[in-house]
């Protein structure tokens, strides 16, 4: 892919507030979560083909304004936040643009098919020999 860390940190604007979980009273006077906003339509990074891949392939991601969101509270300082966040938003982008290699249809072998068949057989034959008559 051609974008880097570097590239989308211009392209990604930044929204925080104070954030739950462990910290103590520090969670009550920093604010360490961080929102991270990227908008693919206006992002120099992607050309148009790349672009209507990624709005149809993350469409349940993005919010209304049509931005991509990335929301990172696991940490207890606000930059590595950032830098989390930042981090799944390339791993987010990279999934969504790979496209999978085509699946090329092969027929099963003649041996695959025989041994199929006389394994069924044998499975049969085996299941065959319990119905035998019981003596009381």
């Amino acid at each position: 892919m051609n974008f880097t860390k570097d590239a989308l940190q211009k392209e990604v604007t930044y929204k925080t507030s104070r954030s739950g979980g462990k910290g103590g009273q520090n969670v009550n006077k920093v604010s360490s979560k961080v929102e991270l906003l990227f908008d693919i339509a206006q992002s120099n990074l992607f050309d148009d083909e790349q672009k209507a891949l990624l709005l149809t392939k993350l469409q349940g991601r993005l919010n209304r304004d049509g931005h991509l969101q990335v929301m990172s509270e696991e940490e207890r300082s606000q930059y590595l936040n950032k830098e989390r966040a930042l981090e799944k938003l390339q791993f987010i982008l990279t999934h969504a643009l790979h496209k999978p290699k085509a699946r090329k249809a092969t027929k099963p072998s003649k041996a695959m098919i025989e041994a199929r068949l006389a394994k069924k057989k044998m499975q049969s034959a085996k299941k065959a020999n319990r119905k035998g008559g019981f003596d009381d």
